[in-house]
């Protein structure tokens, strides 16, 4: 899903590669500066806006725990009832 991060003065665009319910982990496509502990948002056209919480920004890549006084929570809840589809491995052991 592409989306854009916000912090700050800072717009970066970004891919989400992993999204649970309690947070995501992005990658980057420019050098985005936000420490660990930042409050951020995250723009997507499916889910909307999203708050949350830096865990970690390293190699091009960030993690985002979702603000638990944010109404992104429902958003995300909103996505796996809606849109969201379990990916399965096609081989099996």
């Amino acid at each position: 899903m592409d989306s854009a991060v916000r912090y700050m003065r800072q717009i970066a665009d970004c891919r989400i590669i992993d999204i649970s319910r309690s947070g995501l982990a992005i990658e980057l496509h420019t050098a985005f500066h936000a420490s660990a502990g930042s409050t951020i948002v995250i723009e997507n056209d499916e889910i909307g806006l999203l708050e949350g919480l830096v865990r970690w920004n390293r190699g091009g890549r960030m993690g985002i725990q979702f603000r638990q006084n944010s109404n992104s929570i429902a958003k995300v809840a909103a996505y796996f009832r809606n849109f969201h589809q379990e990916v399965r491995p096609v081989l099996k052991r």
